[in-house]
C-alpha cells in the first residue's frame, strides 16, 4: 500500500483504510454511526464475504483484492461503532460472530400477481384513463348493445331455423314392473293383503326421483305374480292389467295433480307447515278417459270396488 494510506470504498459507504506504517495485514473498517440504513445493508455484505473468507482460510486460497493480505480468522463484534480487525494470530472464534441473514423484514411483501387487474379511469399516465380504453363517442363508447346484436342484421339466432317444440301437457311417470312389486312383497316390505298406493311403494323405495306426475305400472315380470293384488297407479299398460286382473286382483288409474301427488306422498310436510291437506282435484278434460277416479287423500287402505252397471249393492262413483 506504501506510505500514503489506501482508501477504498465500498457501495454501502464504508471505507477501508490501512494507515502508513501499520501492519499490512491490519484492515480498520470505519463506518457512519448516523446511517443504520446502510449499516443493514453492510451487515449483509459482511455475513457473505466472512463465509467467503472462512471458506478461502480452509482451501488456503486468497480471495481477497490484495494478495499481501493474508487471513485467517474473522472476529467481529457486536455494534459497528468500533472498528472491525482482522487478526492472523487469532483462533477460529465465533462468539462475538452475529450472523444476519440477506433477508430482513424491510425485503418482505405479500406474494401478488404478476400481472395486476387493469384499473381503467384513474388518469392518463395509466394507459386507460379518460376515456378507459373504449375510444371518442359511438355506440361501443356508450352503454353499448346487447348480446347477439349484429349490427342491424338479421342474428344468428333467427337465421337458424326452428325444429321441434316442447308439449306443455306431457307428463312424466315413473315406471314399474309387477316383477319388481313381487320381490318387495316376498320381501316383506309391502303387504299384500292391503290396497297398494303409489305412497305403499315409495316408503318401500321402489320409486326413485323421476315420479313428476305419477306411476306407471307395467308388465315386466308378471310371472312372478301369484296371488291377487289391488293396486292405485297413474297408468297401467294392458298386459299389467290383464295380468292382475287374473290372479283376482284389480289396477285402479287414479288422478291426482301436483300438490294433490305431495299430498299423497308427504303428507307431514303440510303438518309441518301447519296447512291442512287440500282436497282431491278433478281431471282436466283431456285426461277424464284416461282415468278411472279421482285420487282419495290422505292415502286410502282399502281399495274401490268397480262400478257395475244395474247393481244396487255397489255405491257410484262419478266423475263429475
Amino acid at each position: 500500500m506504501g506510505t500514503a494510506a489506501a482508501h477504498h470504498r465500498f457501495a454501502v459507504g464504508a471505507t477501508v483504510r490501512s494507515p502508513a506504517g501499520a501492519d499490512p495485514r491490519l484492515i480498520i473498517l470505519h463506518l457512519s454511526p448516523n446511517h443504520s440504513r446502510r449499516r443493514k445493508m453492510l451487515r449483509r455484505r459482511l455475513s457473505v464475504l466472512s463465509t467467503s473468507i472462512i471458506r478461502s482460510s480452509i482451501h488456503s486460497k486468497p480471495i481477497l483484492r490484495y494478495p499481501s493480505i493474508q487471513v485467517h480468522s474473522l472476529q467481529l463484534p457486536h455494534t459497528f461503532n468500533s472498528c472491525a480487525t482482522f487478526n492472523p494470530n487469532a483462533q477460529l472464534d465465533f462468539q462475538g460472530f452475529r450472523a444476519y441473514s440477506l433477508l430482513s423484514l424491510n425485503d418482505l411483501r405479500d406474494n401478488v400477481p404478476r400481472k395486476q387487474k387493469t384499473r381503467k379511469g384513474r388518469g392518463i399516465g395509466s394507459g386507460k384513463g379518460k376515456t378507459a380504453g373504449k375510444g371518442h363517442k359511438g355506440q361501443r363508447a356508450r352503454k353499448g348493445s346487447k348480446l347477439g346484436f349484429e349490427g342491424g342484421q338479421t342474428p344468428l339466432r333467427r337465421r337458424m331455423p326452428k325444429r321441434g317444440f316442447k308439449n306443455p301437457f306431457s307428463l312424466t311417470f315413473q315406471p314399474i314392473g309387477l316383477g319388481r312389486i313381487a320381490k318387495l312383497i316376498n320381501a316383506g316390505k309391502i303387504d299384500s293383503s292391503e290396497l297398494i298406493t303409489m305412497k305403499t311403494l315409495k316408503d318401500a323405495g321402489a320409486l326413485g326421483k323421476q315420479m313428476k306426475d305419477g306411476v306407471r305400472l307395467m308388465g315386466r315380470g308378471s310371472e312372478q305374480i301369484k296371488w291377487p293384488i289391488h293396486l292405485e297407479v297413474s297408468r297401467v299398460t294392458v298386459r299389467a292389467k290383464e295380468v292382475v286382473e287374473a290372479t283376482g286382483g284389480s289396477v285402479r288409474r287414479v288422478y291426482y295433480n301436483k300438490l294433490g301427488l305431495r299430498a299423497l306422498l308427504k303428507p307431514e310436510w303440510f303438518e309441518k307447515k301447519g296447512r291442512l291437506l287440500p282436497k282431491a282435484a278433478r281431471p282436466p278434460p283431456k285426461q277424464k278417459d284416461k282415468v278411472d277416479s279421482i285420487g282419495r287423500l290422505p292415502a286410502p287402505t282399502k281399495p274401490i270396488p268397480f262400478l257395475v252397471e244395474g247393481s244396487k249393492d255397489l255405491p257410484v262413483h262419478h266423475l263429475n
